[in-house]
């Protein structure tokens, strides 16, 4: 990719995004918001990509959020500041509305962006060493709506204004209880629980996840936006398609199917 600080990795039908910034623990500078938008749409793109990763390197954060260090370059000005929000801006709204399903693998620090980051994906499996915060509020951030909204949706008003109103970091086991992961493993079994969540979802019917992650965007809209008439277009698509004849005689067959996304 056009910076060493961010990589996209492909294995099979899993595509992979790493922050690959480990001496500032992943924190993430202008340029790899821009790297991190082109490999996204890039992985949207891709007939074989079924499900994304979103990781990051040196075993000891996921995202840290913002490079401090950056913002003499890139948000010193009005515009700077307008340029790097509207960058940020449409990776999380490019990874939230995904077509495919995204996993969030934490490892040790998830702050500011990256718990934004992080509640953009639709899983999210941390090492039982993960720690999270969002900061802002120790630091007179403002904070955007779509942002807020999406960690609502992930843990529900109580837990999302505790998160953002004391801004203090909490553990694995509070993320857990908040249901902002859905599962903790331990840090040495990470890398294996992920692989076989990705592989799980990749070796299911396309067609059918894709339409269900449509569905679930459908009902977090409010009522009056909702588009049913898609969602049942996509539902009819399914039970129409190659892939539901061989799941069932998959099933019939009592062996695993092989899905063509068709």
């Amino acid at each position: 990719m056009a910076t060493d600080k961010m990589l996209a990795e492909t294995d099979g039908a899993v595509g992979r995004m790493i922050f690959n910034n480990p001496e500032r623990h992943n924190a993430v500078s202008l340029d790899m918001w821009e790297a991190a938008e082109r490999i996204l749409a890039g992985f949207a793109a891709s007939d074989e990509i079924r499900v994304i990763v979103i990781t990051g390197a040196g075993g000891k954060a996921f995202v840290s959020g913002a490079d401090i260090s950056k913002f003499e370059d890139e948000r010193a000005t009005a515009e700077a500041i307008a340029r790097y929000n509207a960058t940020t801006a449409r990776v999380y709204d490019a990874l939230h509305k995904m077509p495919k399903p995204t996993i969030a693998m934490i490892r040790g620090h998830c702050i500011g962006g990256g718990l934004a980051l992080a509640a953009c994906c639709d899983l999210r499996i941390c090492s039982d060493n993960a720690r999270f915060g969002l900061p802002a509020a120790r630091l007179g951030l403002g904070y955007p709506f779509a942002g807020l909204r999406r960690l609502v949706d992930v843990v529900g008003f109580a837990f999302a204004k505790e998160i953002c109103f004391t801004a203090r970091r909490f553990d694995a086991g509070e993320a857990a209880a908040m249901g902002f992961v859905n599962r903790v493993a331990p840090e040495a079994e990470l890398d294996a629980v992920v692989a076989d969540y990705a592989e799980s979802i990749a070796g299911n019917a396309p067609l059918t996840v894709a339409a269900m992650k449509r569905i679930f965007g459908e009902i977090a809209k409010d009522p009056a936006g909702r588009d049913l008439e898609t969602c049942e277009r996509l539902v009819a698509a399914c039970f129409a398609s190659d892939d539901y004849v061989e799941g069932r005689r998959a099933f019939m067959d009592k062996r695993k199917p092989v899905f063509a996304g068709r």
